[in-house]
């Protein structure tokens, strides 16, 4: 299946903006651009879900070798399948929708976390200031 391209650019400039406004612009992020079906195996393989997912982020801070490269945050896999059905249910452009996915899975490499009601407000509080959108409903993709 042939995906349409994607511009890359804007995905950038919202990550910038989210690292330089936690006093993280020395920060690095690889962000993988994927479909539900590869997303759908990592987060079976790496969160026990069997389903497609909007987004995932793997914090380089954790683990055994995490003081190697402190200013390699980790990765953000958003797929890019799921962020068109939540764009086209929002009534949004995908672009859109990708962006505030990067910027979602930014914050969670951050530590931020949405997983409680107070993490989850101070999540979208920080979306919308990084985007400058109204508030969304994001799937609970880490």
């Amino acid at each position: 299946m042939r995906r349409p391209g994607v511009r890359t650019a804007p995905l950038r400039k919202a990550i910038e903006k989210t690292l330089l406004g936690e006093k993280r612009d020395d920060a690095e992020v690889s962000v993988l651009l994927a479909g539900d079906a590869r997303i759908r195996k990592l987060n079976r393989e790496y969160r026990g879900i069997d389903s497609p997912t909007d987004v995932l982020a793997f914090a380089m801070g954790d683990g055994e070798f995490a003081d190697l490269h402190p200013q390699l945050l980790g990765d953000v896999i958003i797929s890019v399948d799921t962020a068109g059905k939540q764009a086209e249910k929002a009534g949004r452009g995908l672009l859109e929708e990708l962006r505030l996915l990067a910027v979602h899975g930014t914050l969670h490499l951050l530590g931020y976390e949405d997983e409680t009601p107070t993490g989850r407000a101070l999540m979208r509080r920080r979306e919308r200031k990084y985007l400058k959108t109204p508030p969304t409903s994001i799937g609970k993709g880490k």
